[in-house]
């Protein structure tokens, strides 16, 4: 499942509703790990004040798809979870979700990680930060 949104969100809703949608393959998952990312108040040894996250939709979703996808291929994974935000931000807004269910932790944890460094490295995102003195564009993925 991929979900691009615009405003905030409760990543335990999207958790919950997942598993709902899993409910019939209770029993056949032991592990669901999942990442949550939020929006930090700093950055590069600034002070950011807020954010604000572009994408280019059909291209955006098209990348999380397929790397949903490879996941799923690399790892034996029941499902996999990517939510992420678009559009301005404060700190401590959640930005992104990544989840994976397995039969056992090993791939799930794998899976997960897998996403949400793609993700963070690869998709087609462009984010703009405004610090007290204006803003920038943030031109390299950090940590």
């Amino acid at each position: 499942m991929i979900h691009i949104i615009d405003s905030a969100f409760n990543p335990w809703e999207h958790l919950q509703a997942a598993e709902q949608r899993l409910h019939t393959q209770r029993g056949r998952w032991g592990a669901m790990v999942n990442f949550t990312g939020t929006m930090r108040e700093f950055n590069q040894g600034d002070t950011v004040q807020g954010l604000f996250l572009e994408h280019y939709p059909g291209m955006t979703e098209a990348y999380l798809q397929r790397i949903s996808e490879q996941a799923h291929t690399q790892w034996a994974l029941l499902d996999t979870l990517i939510v992420h935000r678009v559009g301005a931000m404060q700190p401590g807004d959640t930005i992104v979700l990544t989840a994976a269910w397995a039969a056992h932790r090993t791939p799930a944890f794998e899976a997960c990680r897998y996403l949400i460094e793609e993700l963070k490295h690869h998709a087609p995102f462009w984010k703009r930060e405004t610090l007290k003195e204006g803003q920038r564009w943030v031109t390299e993925n950090t940590a």
